[in-house]
């Protein structure tokens, strides 16, 4: 296994891809930097959670080896593991699909559709996805407000499991295609932010597309925030 990088190493790091020496653009540099490698991390623990599970172990067993809880494991690593595909999901992309649900129960709705996946972002505010769209000039009030235009708030608060909608799930299943197309072993934030796009040639996007594109955010913009904020660490990590 190669050596963790140091405290110095990662100093030195930031300081060669920030775009300047301020302060306060070294700041946001490291925060990029941080949030990539704690998202790797997430990564690495799911896809070890999901291989034990496969081999038959428990989820006592499993939460000994992670020196927590069995309630803690089994909620942290529970239930997305189990979708074909997505067993490289991250903990930031997993606390995203729940507050997606949790935004839906607010605006009362019954289901879970592409605007409830692109507010939940926001949910996560070190994430790459929130950077690139509060970065765009995209946010969370202005896509609260165009979301409620078109899919106005309801009364009460529904109970049980809430379904998403077929375009919701098409968009979390494409997560791993933008990850993979990406070079990524891990799913992140940013990769569902992509992933509410249709793609190339797509149709169907959903609301989330019709709110993203009224806001001035499209694919390709998106696309090239998203690069651009993840190759200068990519490039020096390489």
């Amino acid at each position: 296994m190669p050596p963790t990088p140091d405290l110095q190493e990662l100093i030195d790091t930031v300081r060669e891809d920030s775009p300047t020496s301020d302060a306060l653009d070294q700041l946001a540099t490291a925060s990029t930097a941080v949030a990539q490698l704690s998202e790797v991390g997430d990564a690495v623990l799911s896809h070890y959670v999901d291989r034990a599970r496969r081999s038959g172990y428990s989820w006592t067993e499993i939460s000994t080896a992670l020196g927590v809880s069995k309630q803690a494991a089994h909620k942290r690593f529970a239930g997305l593991t189990r979708l074909p595909g997505l067993d490289r999901l991250t903990d930031r992309v997993r606390r995203v699909l729940a507050a997606a649900t949790g935004r839906a129960r607010e605006f009362g709705h019954p289901y879970v559709g592409t605007e409830h996946l692109l507010l939940a972002l926001y949910a996560e505010p070190e994430g790459l996805a929130a950077k690139v769209l509060t970065e765009s000039g995209v946010s969370r009030q202005a896509v609260e407000e165009a979301v409620l235009r078109r899919a106005p708030r309801r009364d009460g608060t529904p109970e049980g499991p809430l379904p998403h909608t077929p375009l919701a799930a098409a968009a979390i299943e494409r997560t791993v295609r933008e990850a993979l197309q990406l070079g990524h072993n891990y799913v992140g934030t940013e990769h569902l932010l992509l992933a509410l796009y249709p793609g190339p040639g797509g149709t169907g996007g959903g609301l989330a597309v019709e709110v993203l594109t009224e806001l001035g955010l499209d694919r390709e913009a998106a696309h090239a925030r998203i690069i651009e904020k993840l190759s200068g660490f990519r490039q020096r990590r390489a």
